[in-house]
C-alpha cells in the first residue's frame, strides 16, 4: 500500500529543526520535499542544517528549497540566530559535502511543481508561516486540489499571544508570531477550501520543555538523533520553550493521541491585534488540537529519535 505523502514547509527555528528529526524518523509516511522560509532563521544556514539533517538521518534523496518571500513583522535578530549555531554543529559536518539536492527554483515554485507531480493529494506539514504556502497558491491556484489538509503550527484561539507589546509597539498581547509574521497570508489560506488542523498555542502552552524530558533523551545520546536533538535543545533550556512544533509534527505520526475542536475563526489582519486567530461565529472552520495525550507523547518521541 502506498505511503501518505508529505510536503513539510518550515522556518528554521529550533524547533523545527527537532520537527525533522522526528518526520523523517516516521517510517509509515513519504516526504517529498522540504522548503525553507526566512522568518525565525536566516535562510542560508536554516538551508544548510536542513540539508545536513536529511544526509545524517540516511534521507539524502529529500529535496531541499529556499522560499524567496518576506513578511510584514520580521523575528528579532536574537531569535534567528540559531541557524548559525545548528548548522556548525559537529555532528552535522563530518562530511565535506552535502548530499540533499538543494532546488534550483524558490521554495514557492518548488511547492508548486511537487505537488503537481504527486500521484495523489498532498498532507502540507508547516511549522512557520503560510507565505510560502500562499505564494506557491498566488502561483498556481490549481495545487488547492493537491492538498489534502494543512497541518499547521501557529495562532491562539482562547489563549494571549506570544508577541511581545514592548517590543512590537502598540500591539495588544492577542497575535502568534507565525501568523504575526504575515497575517495576509494566513487570511490568503483562510480563504481557501483546505481542510486545517492547527496547533495552536492553548495547547502548546501545556507542552512546555522540561528538564525530566532533556535528561530522558541523554540517556540514549548513543543514537546520533538523539544526540543532535539533545544538542538542540541545549541552545533554548535557558529559556521558557514550548513543544510548539514538535508537538505540531507529532500529529502526523500519532493522531491517536490528540483530540480537536472545530472553531470558526477569522485573521485579523489590520491594527493593534494585527495576527490574531479570533474565534468568530460564522468564520472559516478550522479543527484545532485541543488536548494531547502528555506521557505517551514524550515517549513516542523518545522512542523514534532512538531510531
Amino acid at each position: 500500500m502506498p505511503k501518505p505523502l508529505i510536503f513539510f514547509s518550515h522556518d528554521g527555528g529550533v524547533d523545527d529543526y527537532l520537527s525533522i528529526l522526528l518526520l523523517m524518523s516516521m517510517e509509515h509516511v513519504d516526504v517529498i520535499g522540504i522548503a525553507v522560509t526566512p522568518a525565525d532563521c536566516y535562510i542560508e544556514p536554516a538551508v544548510g542544517a536542513t540539508r545536513k539533517i536529511l544526509d545524517l538521518m540516511g534521507r539524502s534523496e529529500v529535496t531541499v528549497a529556499a522560499a524567496a518571500v518576506r513578511g510584514v513583522n520580521p523575528f528579532p535578530r536574537q531569535f534567528r540566530r540559531a541557524s548559525f549555531s545548528i548548522d556548525l554543529f559537529p555532528i552535522l559536518n563530518e562530511r565535506d559535502e552535502i548530499r540533499a539536492p538543494l532546488a534550483t527554483e524558490t521554495g514557492q515554485e518548488f511547492i508548486v511543481r511537487t505537488l503537481r507531480e504527486a500521484r495523489e493529494p498532498v498532507v502540507f506539514l508547516e511549522t512557520g508561516p503560510l507565505t510560502a504556502l500562499a505564494a506557491a497558491l498566488d502561483l498556481a491556484p490549481d495545487i488547492e486540489s493537491k492538498i489534502k489538509e494543512l497541518v499547521w503550527m501557529g495562532g491562539a484561539l482562547n489563549a494571549p499571544g506570544n508577541i511581545d507589546p514592548v517590543i512590537e509597539g502598540g500591539q495588544d498581547v492577542s497575535a502568534e508570531w507565525n501568523v504575526y509574521w504575515d497575517p495576509f497570508s494566513a487570511e490568503r489560506i483562510w480563504r481557501t477550501n483546505i481542510p486545517i488542523v492547527m496547533t495552536p498555542l492553548d495547547v502548546t502552552n501545556t507542552m512546555m520543555l522540561n528538564r525530566d524530558f532533556v535528561l530522558r533523551l541523554a540517556k540514549q545520546r548513543r543514537h546520533p538523533i538523539s544526540d543532535l536533538a539533545g544538542l538542540c535543545y541545549s541552545l533554548v533550556m535557558n529559556q521558557v520553550y514550548y513543544m510548539w512544533d514538535v508537538l505540531t509534527t507529532g500529529y502526523i505520526g500519532r493522531p491517536d493521541l490528540y483530540t480537536l475542536k472545530e472553531w470558526e475563526t477569522e485573521i485579523v489582519t489590520t491594527g493593534p491585534s494585527q495576527g490574531r486567530t479570533k474565534v468568530t461565529r460564522g468564520g472559516r472552520k478550522v479543527r484545532a488540537v485541543d488536548s494531547v495525550e502528555k506521557e505517551r507523547f514524550f515517549k513516542y518521541v523518545l522512542e523514534q529519535w532512538q531510531r
